[in-house]
């Protein structure tokens, strides 16, 4: 394929793209703003962070808001690589422009590993992820698609467990480096 062609290509598939962007957000506005749904996912965007800002530590957080932050990207990547290559679906985006769910990777997952993070430092991370990965992957997953937020096409929560393990390891090295040694305790 020459490169002209590949170029009309590539722009044919971006318009097809494009227009189904466009087509979903009337679609959007008609059957998710202001629904339950839509108000359960504005909720759990920002009820965690504001519950995670009264109770940490404030000496604690510029460490754990890098490992938070940290987790939001990779969380937030690989989620709409999983969208991206169908494997799962949300049926209810707090935003029609973004394919994952933004609850999900912007606030519960950081939240909740920033918390484990600071609460009880001395216990091992390895139990902490373990746990993590399994209540995230089999019961958060499962309360997800009880409510119809979350349908996976081609995956399953037993692919999760090792994805967030590896998450919330990743995110308890983070908060460790030297750098942010003043912050220990």
């Amino acid at each position: 394929m020459d490169q002209q062609t590949y170029l009309e290509k590539n722009l044919e598939f971006y318009e097809k793209l494009t227009n189904m962007a466009k087509s979903k957000i009337p679609f959007w506005y008609e059957n998710v703003l202001f629904t339950p749904h839509w108000w359960a996912g504005l909720a759990l965007s920002t009820a965690p962070w504001i519950v995670w800002f009264l109770l940490s530590k404030k000496e604690s957080r510029d460490r754990l808001l890098y490992s938070g932050f940290l987790v939001i990207l990779l969380s937030s990547f690989l989620d709409f690589l999983g969208v991206k290559f169908g494997l799962w679906v949300y049926h209810y985006g707090l935003f029609p422009w973004i394919p994952a769910y933004a609850p999900w990777d912007c606030s519960l997952i950081p939240v909740i590993i920033m918390g484990l993070i600071e609460y009880k430092p001395h216990v091992s991370p390895l139990l902490k992820g373990l746990i993590y990965a399994f209540l995230t992957s089999f019961i958060g997953e499962s309360i997800s698609k009880y409510f119809h937020l979350y349908e996976e096409l081609q995956w399953s929560s037993f692919y999760s467990f090792p994805i967030f393990f590896l998450i919330y390891l990743i995110a308890h090295w983070a908060s460790l480096r030297t750098n942010y040694s003043h912050y220990r305790h």
